[in-house]
């Protein structure tokens, strides 16, 4: 389980792309496709890349992190699957999580060559693509069922578009959807991109169209309040978050999706061992609603109004997370994570200490950093350098525009430099979760 330090490459709009990271427990799994010769086929090459938790005999599902347009966010999604926080999430359901990056070559959002059209309009081969690197990655990772279990699918502006229509294309395999600052709605009306029929399975998926209230007016904004509004007229179990804090920055929409695909995996994925793996349809029994602009859930039992205007939330516990989210575009967390664990202090060839750890993610707040305390006295707070401009709640890894990781990947590691040979220390090591709450210490001595 201790985290090493892994190179990998690949084309990302035409540059190369260097990326370190922090091999948690688990397994990475990872395929490329060039541009399909086809005229049918993909017109962009892509690359997949999956990660499995440790001691998993059988996954139940792929969370995927679809990035969104441009060639900045194609390099973003690169190291979807290296996020801890999402990590921690499919981990606890047995699931895999998978980050496909499209090499676009330019920044265009149309269909011109390299232009990010062609990959999130599903019907210009991105889903025959998507479904052919799960096909591949389950042979690759000894994971047939990788294949056919379900899917949570994530999206981000161009990537809430493609996960709208492919929730519309393969109802039966979605879990649940969440949809950030895009989705199919605008294009469908623009005519741009080929209406895809609303099928009554397709309005039985939970859903969530997520915002930023600086996007009032804008393209986003009108996708993201029309499609609401469409699929709650259609009776689908569909929730709306403005957050009052960012513009098309993900910010920290985490903290309301995380909540939310765990609440939807509890409640649709069939029982482990069960002949039946239909999904399991959603129990309406434990339904929230709300208005939408007002910040106030309820019982779907007391809500008084048009139900059919109501946001959605599938439990209690979503309820208190999406209030939270709503009103201050954050989500606190009060409980502390888990101390770190297989921590180690080794001398180095030079006389310094080498410190190694490893750590489980926080699943309400992922992880936000480390201190480290040589003999009782502090040390270091990791991340050493705090990041050029924040676009959400710190993190050890950081956060980017679109939701991931930023780059390079940091280690758990810590070389002391003001060590001396021969010297003997303790140190101490202590998580914080994403809200800085510690967690319990843990120590180990220079041997």
């Amino acid at each position: 389980m201790k985290h090493s330090f892994i190179w990998r490459t690949a084309m990302i709009g035409g540059s190369l792309f260097i990326a370190g990271a922090a091999h948690g427990a688990g397994a990475y799994f990872q395929v490329d496709y060039p541009p399909s010769a086809e005229a049918s086929g993909l017109q962009l090459g892509v690359t997949y890349t999956l990660w499995i938790p440790s001691n998993v005999p059988k996954l139940r599902g792929v969370i995927v992190h679809q990035h969104g347009a441009g060639r900045s966010a194609a390099a973003a999604g690169a190291v979807a699957a290296y996020d801890l926080h999402w990590q921690a999430l499919a981990r606890k359901w047995n699931c895999a999580l998978l980050g496909p990056s499209y090499h676009v070559l330019n920044d265009s959002i149309d269909y011109s060559p390299g232009g990010a059209e062609l990959w999130y309009d599903p019907g210009h081969g991105s889903e025959k693509a998507f479904l052919r690197g799960l096909a591949d990655l389950a042979a690759k990772s000894g994971h047939p069922e990788v294949a056919t279990v379900p899917w949570c699918l994530w999206g981000h502006s161009g990537g809430g578009i493609w996960s709208s229509i492919m929730e519309l294309l393969h109802p039966d395999r979605v879990v649940a959807a969440f949809f950030r600052s895009g989705n199919g709605f605008t294009r469908w009306e623009r005519g741009e991109i080929p209406r895809t029929p609303i099928s009554s399975a397709a309005m039985q998926v939970p859903m969530m169209a997520a915002i930023g209230n600086k996007e009032k007016g804008e393209g986003a904004w009108v996708g993201t309040v029309g499609l609401f509004k469409l699929y709650r007229e259609k009776g689908a179990p569909i929730g709306f978050a403005a957050d009052p804090r960012t513009g098309h920055e993900c910010g920290d929409s985490r903290y309301l999706a995380i909540p939310f695909f765990d609440a939807c995996l509890a409640m649709r994925l069939p029982d482990e061992g069960s002949a039946d793996q239909a999904l399991k349809p959603v129990d309406l029994r434990q339904s929230w609603l709300a208005i939408p602009t007002d910040g106030n859930a309820v019982p779907a039992t007391q809500f008084v109004g048009n139900v059919r205007e109501a946001a959605w939330l599938p439990n209690e516990a979503v309820a208190k997370v999406w209030t939270e989210y709503v009103r201050t575009g954050e989500v606190g967390d009060c409980t502390p994570p888990a101390g770190p664990f297989d921590l180690r202090a080794t001398p180095t060839s030079d006389g310094k200490n080498e410190i190694t750890w490893d750590a489980e993610p926080d699943l309400e707040s992922g992880i936000g950093g480390f201190i480290i305390l040589r003999d009782g006295r502090g040390l270091v707070r990791l991340p050493l350098d705090p990041p050029q401009q924040l676009l959400g709640r710190p993190l050890f890894q950081g956060i980017s525009f679109h939701d991931t990781p930023e780059q390079p990947l940091p280690e758990m590691r810590f070389v002391d430099m003001s060590s001396k040979s021969g010297e003997k220390h303790t140190y101490t090591v202590v998580t914080l979760n994403g809200a800085g709450i510690p967690s319990v210490p843990t120590a180990v001595s220079v041997p």
